[in-house]
């Protein structure tokens, strides 16, 4: 048996330290990477609880001391009640909840802490200090029972690695969607031009962002529909009669992906100036319809009324606009 133990130094501070200062520049540079959740995870789980527990507590097991399993327990549980008052405090301010502003503050609060451990452990004499003992044993195994045990605990262990690099360095897709939106003057989802004359232009912008990890060839169907909504006696609600769908557009545009990042500032991807006229009076719902996939050919100004409910309820997303034309 061999046994390593750290006398001159508080190794633990050190090291925790060191990881704050690592791990800093790469979350706010926002570099990707295993090494960003390696050091991540202690970095809020674990570090901010044991720097203030070993500033309390820089001597070893005594009456007024504790061990290393107390250390861990009370990091772990003190770490999880730390992180979130500085999330607490910043919502109160002008900078707000914001990764930079909770990382920088953990820093701080890890980097200040710690100097202050390391100065008690210093003035606590070294018969009294905290330090950090490993002991390796290197077993000899004599019978081929014990070589089996050790075989299979080598196996476990590999598999166990394997698995935890496969997880860190794999990227975790997050959740697939299209954004699909319309807006009025000034970009704005307000004083959309809802009533016209007949043959009166008017136009809407529409929009699109890609966040499905993958590039799509989207279509976007423009539809003026006429309908009815029939109370059903029998069912109890209400049910839509499609009396006309007239055929109006179709625009096509391929986009890459763009990843969705709350933490940055929202910036359109792909937006367009729609311009329109309705040749027909009454009350009418402007029917905007996405689709992944490209799509048939329609007539201009055609009734299609028999395919509207299934074009509306195949659409991979749908937006409208009601138009009253006098």
């Amino acid at each position: 048996m061999t046994q390593i133990s750290f006398t001159k130094y508080p190794v633990d501070i050190i090291l925790c330290l060191l990881c704050s200062l690592i791990l800093l520049p790469i979350a706010l540079l926002n570099m990707e990477g295993p090494l960003r959740v390696i050091l991540g995870l202690p970095f809020i789980l674990f570090i901010p609880g044991y720097i203030f527990v070993f500033a309390l507590f820089p001597i070893r097991k005594t009456d007024h001391g504790i061990d290393l399993i107390e250390r861990i327990a009370l990091s772990l549980g003190l770490s999880v009640a730390i992180v979130p008052l500085f999330g607490l405090a910043f919502n109160y301010t002008s900078w707000g909840i914001r990764l930079d502003t909770i990382l920088i503050s953990i820093f701080i609060f890890n980097m200040g802490i710690g100097l202050l451990a390391i100065y008690r452990w210093i003035m606590t004499t070294p018969e009294e200090r905290f330090i950090i003992t490993v002991n390796v044993t290197f077993p000899k195994p004599n019978a081929k029972f014990d070589k089996l045990l050790n075989s299979i605990l080598a196996i476990f262990i590999i598999i166990i690695v394997v698995l935890l690099v496969y997880v860190i360095i794999v990227p975790k897709t997050g959740e697939q969607f299209t954004e699909f939106y319309l807006l009025g003057p000034g970009r704005i989802g307000a004083n959309y031009s809802t009533t016209l004359a007949v043959g009166e232009n008017a136009s809407v912008i529409l929009g699109i962002v890609n966040h499905e990890s993958q590039t799509i060839n989207y279509t976007i169907e423009v539809w003026l529909v006429n309908q009815t909504t029939i109370y059903n006696q029998t069912t109890l609600e209400n049910k839509t009669v499609y009396d006309h769908v007239w055929f109006i557009d179709k625009i096509t545009i391929i986009l890459n992906h763009t990843p969705a990042d709350i933490e940055k500032r929202w910036e359109p991807q792909w937006e367009y100036n729609f311009t329109f006229n309705i040749t027909r009076k009454g009350n009418f719902k402007l029917t905007f319809l996405l689709f992944s996939t490209p799509t048939e050919n329609y007539t201009y100004n055609k009734d299609y009324k028999g395919l509207a409910e299934e074009k509306i309820n195949n659409a991979y997303r749908e937006t409208h606009l009601w138009v009253t034309v006098v």
